[in-house]
């Protein structure tokens, strides 16, 4: 019983490590819209990936509906940092 615990522990410990290695990138995303602000961070294996995911999230507090979203989206952001990069 203990030794299945140990092992069951070890397989969670190598599954949270392997996926936080994944995100080799994160990055912080502030957008200006519609007189709106907002600012989020994500992160990602690609640098495309955790800049969209940052762009979409701070979009998704301060743009309504689709097309406010898509807006927002292709706007440029006011700033992006990078806090991660490897």
């Amino acid at each position: 019983m203990v030794i299945s615990v140990g092992v069951v522990a070890l397989v969670i410990a190598a599954l949270i490590r392997s996926t936080m290695n994944l995100a080799q990138y994160r990055v912080e995303v502030c957008m200006d819209y519609n007189g709106r602000s907002s600012c989020r961070t994500a992160a990602g294996s690609t640098e495309e990936f955790a800049l969209r995911s940052a762009t979409g999230n701070a979009c998704a507090l301060i743009a309504s509906g689709v097309t406010d979203s898509m807006g927002c989206e292709r706007a440029a952001p006011r700033s992006v940092t990078w806090l991660k990069r490897p």
